[in-house]
């Protein structure tokens, strides 16, 4: 079975955890933690490295050793340093670092205190109040452990979309070249652009479709079979992702493109409207009584009705249809829009490339600015800048950008937001700066209220910019904090700052439906990567697809600006603090 760039990251991922639990070299960790990041957001295939004769020691923080792993990963699936550390750490601390909110070394801690071996017996000590007791722990975190428990017990496998693209890209790639085909097309939440997906629905068009359906079960990535037949076939992969192809003919294809992509809310406003014409909409069509009349293509289903052709990210029922009903849909946001990036670290502090890298790559990737914001002291497992080392970067961003054309580096931080709504640098090391991304990184616990005000002390802050991932979570690890967005939406908008969509696939915060809270209330989005490499700069797509969820546009975000109309706004978000 090939073994993808994500395989190899969650190997890595594993050992690192596991070396966590059993306290080995805090830098031993931080190399299979960078080694798994580093591949999981590595754009080129290893494979088709490794097959073009490329070495893999040329990948930021890859060594001989790692990379000697990588291959031994590639070739066999797993590496024996991993089975090696399986079989001397206790057999349970695998099925616990599955839980979200539990890491390393919370599970050693119930491992070694509590003999936890299985989600069973965890489950069973949280609902019996046993964990509580254990020092770091406390009721709330033992409710929110015996909640994490039942909800991984009960809930579908879910996959975000970097990960779930390597699997489906490869796919698609693997059925375009059986005979026949003419068509293959990605449908569903992935094409929607949701934040994880359960699973994948492919489109196919074809001369014969059984031939499809045998290739499509054939596929060497194939776990199960769940369903075949002519027309369709149903698998699950061996990464754990279920996919359904379908075969339709070519005057069927855009009523199945639109009926399979869904939502299934949207489809049944778009039936409702059809009921109301007389006409009937289903997957194969659009028809007057026995009369097909549309479905060769989306725009013509939707014509049909006396709708325009809708983007996928819009079909969720949330108004999209009267939207486009009085002519008010939003001509979204895209990709080549954005003219810069507004954060991004470099290995000054927990990234893998240095400055230059990463300015490079940003100019590469058709950007005209770059901001450099590194983590602040406060967050020292990221090796996070004091006062002396933002300046030393300040001075080297200046050096930098003198001598290189066509980018622009904006000095930044991403400055912890404490506890008490302060901030971890002294405003004299911040006036400084470009700008000023604010971000909570502790505390996650707070109530409601308290982590409100905290956040609405840090915005009020003179040299705040923009607040960074704002709700806090992590996709399938960490819920959001509790906190009262429409509040500090509405915050932002008096005090004149930004917030930020994050474009981590791991992150994709803030949340679609913030964004239109935001768009409503005036107040600008910064979609930014986030990148810890150089690699990390492609993650804006992610971002731009969370963003045309929210029903954003051009002018709804921050960095489509040129950069003089970007230091524009940012000089008046300081002005208006001052005032």
């Amino acid at each position: 079975m090939p073994v993808h760039n994500a395989d190899v990251a969650a190997v890595f991922g594993e050992i690192a955890d596991l070396l966590e639990v059993q306290g080995a070299n805090v830098f031993r960790i931080r190399a299979y933690r960078n080694a798994a990041r580093t591949i999981g957001d590595l754009l080129s295939d290893l494979n088709t490295l490794r097959a073009q004769g490329k070495a893999l020691t040329d990948l930021p923080g890859i060594g001989a050793d790692l990379a000697a792993k990588i291959d031994e990963i590639l070739d066999t699936g797993t590496c024996a340093f991993l089975e090696r550390l399986r079989s001397e750490v206790p057999a349970g601390a695998s099925e616990l670092l599955k839980i979200p909110g539990l890491g390393p070394k919370r599970v050693k801690a119930l491992l070694l205190e509590l003999n936890i071996q299985n989600l069973e017996q965890l489950r069973s000590a949280a609902a019996e109040g046993r964990i509580h007791e254990l020092k770091g722990f406390g009721e709330k975190t033992e409710q929110h452990i015996l909640r994490a428990v039942e909800g991984y017990q009960s809930w579908p496998k879910r996959f975000n979309l970097a990960r779930a693209s390597q699997y489906v890209d490869a796919l698609v790639a693997y059925l375009r070249e059986t005979r026949g085909v003419s068509q293959v097309v990605v449908a569903g939440s992935f094409r929607r652009m949701r934040d994880t997906v359960g699973d994948l629905d492919l489109l196919v068009v074809a001369s014969n479709p059984a031939v499809v359906t045998k290739r499509f079960v054939e596929y060497d990535e194939v776990n199960s079979i769940l369903a075949s037949g002519d027309t369709r076939a149903s698998v699950v992969l061996k990464s754990g992702i279920q996919v359904d192809v379908r075969i339709v003919p070519r005057e069927s294809f855009g009523a199945a493109l639109l009926y399979f992509t869904g939502s299934k809310a949207h489809n049944i406003a778009l039936r409702r409207i059809a009921q109301e014409r007389g006409l009937k909409i289903n997957e194969y069509g659009v028809f007057r009584g026995d009369e097909r009349i549309a479905g060769e293509t989306e725009q013509s289903v939707y014509a049909a009705i006396g709708l325009p052709w809708l983007a996928p990210e819009l079909r969720e029922d949330r108004g999209e249809i009267a939207a486009a009903q009085s002519g008010r849909l939003p001509k979204l946001v895209e990709l080549a829009d954005l003219r810069g990036d507004l954060h991004a670290h470099t290995k000054a502090s927990d990234g893998r490339d240095s400055l230059e890298a990463m300015a490079l790559a940003a100019r590469a990737a058709g950007l005209e600015y770059l901001a450099i914001t590194e983590h602040s002291r406060q967050l020292g497992i990221a090796r996070g800048l004091d006062v002396k080392r933002l300046a030393q970067q300040s001075d080297e961003i200046d050096r930098l950008n003198a001598r290189l054309d066509g980018i622009t580096l904006l000095k930044g931080i991403e400055v912890e937001i404490l506890a008490d709504g302060s901030l971890d640098l002294p405003d004299a090391a911040l006036r400084r700066l470009d700008l000023v991304i604010g971000a909570v990184h502790s505390k996650f616990e707070l109530p409601r209220a308290k982590q409100t005000e905290r956040i609405l002390r840090a915005m009020d802050h003179p040299s705040f910019s923009i607040l960074a991932h704002p709700s806090g979570r992590l996709l399938d690890e960490r819920a959001a904090y509790e906190v009262d967005m429409a509040r500090i939406i509405r915050h932002a908008k008096q005090r004149g700052c930004f917030l930020e969509a994050n474009a981590q696939p791991e992150r994709l915060d803030l949340w679609d439906v913030h964004c239109q809270m935001a768009q409503a209330e005036g107040v600008l989005i910064a979609i930014d990567s986030d990148a810890h490499s150089t690699f990390d700069l492609a993650n804006l797509r992610f971002g731009v697809g969370q963003a045309r969820r929210g029903w954003l546009s051009k002018q709804d975000v921050l960095n489509t600006r040129s950069l003089k109309a970007l230091r524009s706004l940012l000089k008046h978000t300081t002005l208006r603090a001052a005032s």
